[in-house]
């Protein structure tokens, strides 16, 4: 029995990983601040308690965003061309993710205080994730031809 490792197999596993990426951080994004930190409060927690968890663990999911988007960023120049973070959709959001979780980041560690500001990296990087979900996966057989601009 033979096996052939083709280009093909590795663009399938960069979709997989693509997919698998996007879902673990568009959805944990997701699911902390639109599900899980308004049940909280619902179910007895304090609200001292509750922004202690959003506290901790708003910074460790936007720093697991950025490395998923960065991952994906690979596996979109790996399928498009190195080119394709700047030309393509895809390339432009994730290259706003990284942006705005540096920001959230670096703002976190220097300047805790400004709420605002938080709270507006993370709706962006939110944003950022359900426009990506649209998107198509790159390397995929059906992907649309219009998707690059």
């Amino acid at each position: 029995m033979r096996f052939v490792i083709s280009n093909t197999g590795t663009l399938r596993a960069g979709s997989i990983s693509w997919q698998l990426a996007q879902t673990f951080w568009v959805g944990g994004l997701w699911l902390l601040r639109f599900v899980m930190l308004p049940a909280l409060p619902k179910v007895g927690l304090a609200p001292l308690l509750v922004d202690e968890v959003a506290a901790v663990l708003s910074p460790l999911l936007v720093g697991f965003a950025a490395f998923c988007a960065l991952l994906q960023g690979v596996v979109l120049m790996q399928a498009e061309g190195a080119g394709s973070l700047w030309r393509d959709m895809r390339g432009q959001l994730l290259l706003t993710v990284q942006v705005m979780a540096a920001s959230y980041l670096g703002v976190h560690y220097w300047w805790p205080d400004a709420l605002r500001w938080l709270s507006f990296s993370y709706l962006v990087l939110a944003l950022c994730g359900l426009l990506l979900v649209l998107q198509p996966v790159p390397g995929m057989s059906g992907r649309a031809s219009g998707a690059r601009h």
